[in-house]
C-alpha cells in the first residue's frame, strides 16, 4: 500500500503571520489557509498528523490567567474554531495534532470540534521544562498545583504517572501505529528522557472517522469532559488556581499584620509596666 494512503504529516508556521495574542486574529494567515483546505481536501488518508507549535486543544491560560498566561490557538477563538471547521467540513479521516511550546506534557482531547475525537498531544520539552526551572524542593508543589488546575480537555487515564496526568520533567513524544493490527491501531505518549511510558492512550484508528455522535457540540450549560470549554467552566472553578493564590497571600498577610499588632501591644504593656516599677 502506498504510504500517503496510510499516512499525511502536515507542519503549520503559527507564527510568521500570527497577530498580537490579545487581537483574537489571525495565526496563519489566508495563503496557509488555503493550503491547509487544499491538503485536507485533497486525498484521503488513514491518519493526517497536524504539527503545531502551540497547543491547539487545551486552554491552559483560561484556568491559569491572571496568575500566568501561555500561546495556545485558544487565544484565537475565531482561528480555532475556523480550523475545526475545516477539519469537520473536510471529512477528513484520522486527524491528531502534535505540539509544544509549554515546557511539560500532557494529551489532551476535544469531542466537539469535528465528527470525531481530536487528540493532541504535547511534549516539550528536552532540554527545559517546568519542574526543573524549580528548585527540586518545589517540584512536588509544581505537580500539586498542576493537579489543581481544572482541565476539561485533558485525558486521565490509568497509564499516567502523575495525578494531573500531565509531565513536568523533560520529556518526549511518540506515536506508534500498527497497520497489521485488526482493526488497525493507534498509540500515543509521553515518555520520559530514559524512554519509559509517563502517559498514554490507545485506540482504533477507526475511531478517529467521521460519526454523525461527534457532529455538533452539546448546547446548554451543563459540563462535559471533554466538551465543554474552559471558559465554560463554573467561575469558581475557572478561577479556583488564582483564589487560592491570592486567598493564601491574603491570609498571610493578614497573620504578619496581627503578628505585628500583637508584637506592638507586648511592647506598649511590657514599657508601661517598666514605667510602673
Amino acid at each position: 500500500t502506498d504510504i500517503h494512503t496510510l499516512l499525511q504529516v502536515i507542519m503549520l508556521d503559527t507564527r510568521y503571520h500570527r497577530d498580537p495574542l490579545l487581537s483574537d486574529g489571525a495565526i496563519l494567515g489566508d495563503p496557509q489557509w488555503q493550503w491547509l483546505e487544499r491538503e485536507l481536501r485533497g486525498p484521503q488518508s488513514e491518519m493526517t498528523i497536524i504539527g503545531s507549535s502551540i497547543q491547539v486543544v487545551s486552554n491552559l491560560s483560561a484556568t491559569t490567567g491572571p496568575l500566568f498566561y501561555v500561546e495556545s490557538w485558544a487565544r484565537f477563538p475565531r482561528e480555532r474554531e475556523r480550523l475545526f471547521r475545516l477539519i469537520d467540513s473536510s471529512k477528513r479521516n484520522g486527524v491528531l495534532f502534535i505540539s509544544g511550546d509549554v515546557h511539560f506534557g500532557e494529551i489532551a482531547r476535544f469531542d466537539c470540534g469535528a465528527q470525531y475525537p481530536l487528540y493532541d498531544i504535547t511534549s516539550s520539552g528536552l532540554t527545559q521544562s517546568v519542574e526543573n526551572s524549580v528548585p527540586a524542593v518545589f517540584q512536588s508543589v509544581m505537580r500539586l498545583l498542576a493537579w489543581l488546575t481544572p482541565t476539561p480537555m485533558r485525558v486521565f487515564s490509568p497509564n499516567c504517572r502523575h495525578k494531573s496526568c500531565s509531565y513536568g520533567q523533560p520529556n518526549f513524544g511518540a506515536i506508534e501505529i500498527d497497520w497489521n493490527a485488526v482493526p488497525p491501531r493507534v498509540k500515543i505518549e509521553l515518555r520520559d528522557l530514559h524512554g519509559n511510558s509517563v502517559d498514554g492512550v490507545e485506540f482504533p484508528i477507526s475511531e478517529l472517522k467521521p460519526s454523525n455522535a461527534h457532529a455538533n457540540k452539546k448546547e446548554g450549560h451543563s459540563f462535559e469532559a471533554h466538551c465543554s470549554l474552559e471558559t465554560e467552566l463554573p467561575w469558581l472553578v475557572r478561577y479556583r488556581l488564582a483564589l487560592l493564590f491570592f486567598g493564601t497571600i491574603a491570609v498571610f498577610v493578614i497573620a504578619v499584620a496581627l503578628l505585628v499588632i500583637a508584637c506592638c501591644s507586648a511592647t506598649k504593656l511590657f514599657t508601661r509596666k517598666c514605667k510602673m516599677a
